[in-house]
């Protein structure tokens, strides 16, 4: 059994494991660095735009939103691909699932980004 850390220790550790983890996404999938660069180049119409500051962090929640999905999507991928590579029809179910929970992730920000920018 791991030995639990407390405190700062704790909060250092899960840092650098969310490093960790964020340096293996940027580097091994691509999805996630399409993902990145949307929302990079989709902050710019967040600061510019007049809404109101609801609207303002329901855009970023929906760029954050899909981000999550990518990550938590990508994490069911690897955990199925180091049981094995061999096609099993529960893990074929699980993957499309995490792909599914993306795309209702992408779905889900662009109906936000059009019914707060629709005016404009």
């Amino acid at each position: 059994m791991k030995p639990q850390t407390k405190g700062l220790k704790r909060l250092i550790h899960a840092t650098r494991y969310s490093c960790q983890g964020l340096r293996a996404l940027w580097q091994q999938e691509a999805a996630f660095r399409q993902e990145v660069a949307l929302s990079l180049l989709l902050t710019p119409v967040i600061i510019m735009v007049d809404v109101t500051p609801a609207e303002r962090a329901l855009l970023v929640a929906a760029l954050l939103l899909i981000l999550i999905t990518e990550i938590l999507n990508t994490a069911v991928e690897v955990v199925i691909d180091r049981i094995g590579h061999e096609k099993h029809e529960l893990s074929g179910r699980a993957k499309d699932m995490g792909s599914a929970a993306v795309m209702f992730s992408l779905i889900g920000a662009a109906i936000i980004w059009g019914i707060i920018l629709w005016p404009f």
